[in-house]
């Protein structure tokens, strides 16, 4: 029998298993965490859903069968956001599990345990999970006794109508908005332009057909990714660019004019307007020096948080906060569910647009003004190694220790840390200037590096 007590190999990072098909996740492997899954979640039902990766369909079926094989029948949602997913496992009262691997490159896939409650899996539950994968020890049914499987293909549109209710849709119609979106050949490429086209916006989609081998660009909405929306926006036709990542549980923004939006700016607009006095918000030490002064202005009281957004959505549960995120826009509103949600933080901008009778540009120029820069480089020896040179070398004024290092230097503020789902050091910086916060960056670069 399972002995609590043990600690387990540990496959869950900070957003999930992740790994190479065929290499980390082999069948048998991914066949054994469903059994582990079902193992420790003895429910009646558990759904599933993926995002458009070509290994999806593979991985899928090897939880599928460790799930079935504990008795545990699978509710399959198909293809879809992973937010929609979590919506279905909130409204619905039941665990979930999504195939995807985020913004990840596609030779990338994993594997994300959902709550009951839409969120992510709590750490002490993943720690269940891998000790059962580790000793093996899984419940095993008779054939008659078998989970039966079914389907349910309303998850999308419950989802639309569950975000329509949340702003107000008729502001929204009124406006008839413009909009450009790119969903990255990923899991948005049906309800990101269906939510749109029910509020009466004029759509032009790009990259919106399933492709898991993210032909058309990079997964990760960065502007290097964006050359294709940030050139059509530049024509002056539209009133707002947007664009996902593959499971659009994030979504960022390009002006009217052309211009990338930091995530923190967005979330930074979200937290300006959609707050008030005694309101709480929630963001990890990575973000902008901008949400707090937003706060402060507000009177919102501004909790902070380790980097990653199950970390985040939990804080935001136990303070009751309104809302939440990252720099990397991955928004989290609580008044529609507990979880970054891609679509959900469209629509809120647009009904902020709407409302204020503003043009994206306008209302972000009236936020504070930092310079955020940020990379990642190959971490190639131990952390605890890199962590020692940057602490013996960098001469900080002040240091955070929340989340890996975050130095206070003269010019601003840098943040280095191992990432949870690759093995690379994910380095942040904020300073006056754009420029300023590269060379902080480039400072730290040099210091790991050598």
């Amino acid at each position: 029998m399972i002995n609590n007590d043990q600690k387990a190999k540990r496959l869950f990072g900070t957003n999930g298993i992740r790994g190479v098909p065929n290499e980390d996740l082999t069948p048998e492997f991914c066949a054994h965490v469903g059994q582990a899954i079902g193992t420790v979640f003895q429910t009646k039902s558990i759904a599933m859903g993926r995002d458009t990766r070509v290994s999806g369909e593979m991985i899928w079926s090897a939880v599928e069968s460790g799930i079935l094989s504990t008795g545990v029948n699978v509710i399959d949602l198909g293809m879809l956001p992973t937010p929609a997913i979590q919506y279905y496992c909130k409204v619905h009262g039941v665990y979930g599990v999504i195939i995807t691997a985020s913004h990840n490159p596609p030779r990338f896939n994993g594997i994300k345990c959902i709550d009951r409650d839409g969120t992510e899996m709590r750490r002490e539950d993943e720690e269940k999970i891998e000790l059962v994968v580790e000793q093996s020890d899984f419940k095993k049914v008779t054939g008659k006794e078998c989970g039966l499987k079914t389907s349910y293909p309303s998850a999308v549109d419950d989802y639309i109508e569950g975000i329509r209710k949340i702003i107000t849709p008729e502001n929204v119609k009124k406006a008839a908005f413009r909009v450009a979106i790119d969903t990255g050949n990923g899991a948005a490429f049906r309800s990101s332009p269906e939510l749109l086209t029910g509020l009466n916006c004029r759509v032009v989609t790009l990259n919106a057909n399933p492709d898991g081998n993210f032909t058309s660009r990079n997964s990760e909405p960065k502007p290097e990714n964006l050359g294709d929306l940030i050139a059509l926006m530049k024509t002056g036709r539209f009133d707002l660019g947007v664009a996902h990542d593959g499971d659009a549980d994030r979504c960022v923004f390009v002006d009217e004019n052309g211009n990338f939006v930091d995530g923190d700016r967005s979330l930074a607009l979200i937290v300006k307007y959609f707050t008030s006095r005694g309101s709480k918000v929630v963001t990890p030490v990575s973000s902008s020096d901008c949400i707090e002064d937003v706060c402060a202005k507000n009177g919102a009281i501004l909790v902070k948080t380790k980097i990653g957004a199950p970390i985040v959505s939990r804080t935001m549960i136990r303070e009751k906060a309104l809302i939440g995120g990252e720099e990397n826009g991955g928004i989290i509103y609580g008044r529609h569910q507990y979880c970054r949600d891609g679509a959900m933080t469209m629509a809120l901008i647009l009904d902020l647009m709407a409302r204020e009778k503003k043009k994206l540009s306008a209302l972000l120029g009236d936020l504070p003004q930092y310079s955020m820069y940020k990379t990642s480089i190959e971490l190639k020896e131990e952390w605890n190694e890199v962590r020692k040179r940057i602490l013996n070398r960098a001469g900080a004024e002040e240091i955070d220790f929340t989340d890996g290092l975050k130095l206070y230097l003269r010019e601003g503020w840098v943040l280095a840390r191992p990432s949870g789902t690759e093995p690379i050091i994910r380095i942040f910086a904020q300073s006056s200037t754009q420029e300023k916060a590269k060379s902080l960056v480039e400072f730290i670069v040099e210091i790991a590096a050598s």
